[in-house]
C-alpha cells in the first residue's frame, strides 16, 4: 500500500507543498505538519495500520478489512468499492475498525482512515487493494416470497441453493434483515441446500421486510462462494383461519376480528391419504381452476376410488394435495360431516370469498383429525417447536429484528 502524506513548510520559507511517498502502513502524526527541522513524530503520535495491502496480492473475499490504531484511537474510516460505502464498526475502545460483511470478488477497494493520537494530533492514511476472482459460486433461489409481494402473517423466507452448503453458520450470519415492526425469528436448515427464516410468532400485520444477503464474500463450501441478493416484501392484513374436522366449521379472522364462519367438509378418513392433516398450514398458491387427479397420490385409472375433478377457487395449503376449494357436490355435507378426499370443501360462494381474500402465507389451522402435518409438507414450518427450529439452525440463535440490523436476542 502507498500512503500519501502532505505537509506544508512554515511561512518564513514559503507555502510549498511536499508530497511524501511512504511504502508502509503506519504513519506518525508528526509527519502531517513539518517543522523547520522536519522532526520525527513523538511517541504519543497515532500510528494507523490498514489491512489488507495491495502488495499482498489478490485478496480472498472472506478477508476482513481492519484499521488498527496505536497510541490513539480510530476516528473515522471510509471504505469505497464500486462507488458504494462498505459497512463496518469500531470496537469499544475505538482502537480497531473491522468491516462487517464479506467482500465482493474481483473488486477494487479504497480505505481512508483517520486517527487521533495521545498528543491531540490527527493522521489520515489511504490504502488500496483488489479482491481475487472466484471460479465457482453457489446461488440462492428465493422460493418465497416474491419481490415486492404482499403476503400473510405466517410467511417464511425460503431459500434453495443450487449446490450443497457446508459453511452454514457463515451463510446465516451474512443475512442482514430489517423490519418496520419488531419481531424475533431465526434461520433453520432442511438438508444442505435449503434454509428457511421463520418468525417466532406470526409477523405483525402491515410490516415491511428487507433482506440483504451479503453472500459474495462467504465461502459457502470448499472452493465455492455465494452471490449477493436483496429481497423486499410486505406483510398485509392478518388473515388467520381455524377449521375443525369435528365441528365442520372454519372461522376466518381478519386483523383479529371474525370475518366469516364457513361450513366445511374435510377428509373422509379410512386411509392416511384421505385424512386432512392437523396443524398450522400456510396458503401456498391460488388457482382457478385446478384439475385434481388421484393419480398424483398413487391411485390412477382403474384404482378403486380413482377420481379426476376440475375444481374452482382452489387455495393450496400443503404439498400432499390439500386445498381449500369450491365443492358444490358436497354442500349438503358441509357443516355436518366429512366426505372429501382430504381437502377442505366449501360452498362455491364461500370458497370464492376465501380465494379472493387469501394472500400466500396466510395461516390455516386445522384440528380434529388423526394425521399431523409434517414440517416439510408444503410450508408446514410452524409445526416445529421453537426449540427444534433453533436446534436445526447453524447458529442456534434467536434474532431480534427491527429497523436496525438483526441482532441475537
Amino acid at each position: 500500500m502507498t500512503v500519501l502524506v502532505g505537509c506544508a513548510e512554515n511561512r518564513g520559507r514559503g507555502r510549498r507543498a511536499i508530497a511524501v511517498l511512504v511504502g508502509i502502513t503506519t504513519v506518525a502524526a508528526g509527519a502531517a505538519a513539518c517543522s523547520d527541522s522536519d522532526a520525527v513524530a513523538g511517541k504519543d503520535a497515532v500510528r494507523l495500520t490498514v489491512k489488507p495491502l495491495q502488495q499482498d496480492g489478490a485478496v480472498a473475499p472472506d478477508t476482513p478489512i481492519t484499521v488498527q490504531a496505536e497510541n490513539g484511537t480510530v476516528e473515522n474510516v471510509t471504505v469505497q468499492a464500486r462507488g458504494s460505502a462498505v459497512a463496518g464498526g469500531l470496537d469499544q475502545a475505538r482502537t480497531r475498525w473491522t468491516s462487517r460483511w464479506g467482500l465482493v470478488p474481483a473488486t477494487d477497494y479504497t480505505v481512508t482512515a483517520t486517527g487521533l493520537g495521545r498528543d491531540g494530533r490527527t493522521e489520515t492514511v489511504t490504502g488500496r487493494f483488489r479482491t481475487a476472482k472466484v471460479k465457482r459460486t453457489v446461488a440462492a433461489n428465493v422460493e418465497a416470497p416474491s419481490p415486492k409481494e404482499t403476503v400473510g402473517v405466517g410467511m417464511p423466507i425460503i431459500l434453495r441453493f443450487d449446490r450443497p452448503v457446508t459453511n452454514r453458520a457463515a451463510v446465516e450470519r451474512a443475512m442482514e434483515l430489517h423490519s418496520t415492526k419488531p419481531v424475533e425469528g431465526a434461520w433453520s436448515w432442511f438438508g444442505d441446500q435449503s434454509v428457511v427464516f421463520r418468525t417466532r410468532k406470526f409477523w405483525p400485520a402491515h410490516t415491511k421486510v428487507n433482506l440483504v444477503a451479503h453472500l459474495s464474500g462467504v465461502r459457502a463450501a470448499k472452493g465455492t462462494w455465494g452471490k449477493d441478493f436483496t429481497l423486499d416484501f410486505r406483510i398485509g392484513d392478518s388473515h388467520i383461519s381455524k377449521g375443525s374436522a369435528k365441528s365442520h366449521m372454519m372461522t376466518v379472522r381478519t386483523n383479529g376480528r371474525k370475518a366469516r364462519t364457513i361450513p366445511v367438509s374435510m377428509g373422509m378418513g379410512g386411509s392416511t391419504k384421505y385424512t386432512t392433516t392437523n396443524g398450522v398450514h400456510l396458503t401456498m398458491e391460488k388457482s382457478n381452476p385446478v384439475i385434481m387427479d388421484s393419480a398424483t397420490t398413487g391411485c390412477g385409472p382403474g384404482c378403486p376410488g380413482y377420481y379426476r375433478e376440475t375444481v374452482y377457487s382452489a387455495v393450496r395449503i400443503s404439498n400432499s394435495g390439500e386445498y381449500v376449494h369450491s365443492a358444490p357436490w358436497s354442500v349438503g355435507s358441509q357443516g355436518n360431516s366429512n366426505v372429501s378426499h382430504g381437502c377442505v370443501n366449501a360452498s362455491p360462494s364461500n370458497a370464492r370469498w376465501f380465494y379472493n381474500l387469501a394472500y400466500r402465507g396466510d395461516p390455516v389451522i386445522i384440528t380434529g383429525t388423526s394425521r399431523d402435518l409434517e414440517p416439510e409438507n408444503g410450508w408446514g414450518y410452524w409445526q416445529k417447536s421453537w426449540k427444534d427450529w433453533l436446534k436445526d439452525g447453524a447458529t442456534h440463535q434467536t434474532l431480534k429484528i427491527a429497523n436496525g440490523d438483526a441482532a441475537p436476542a
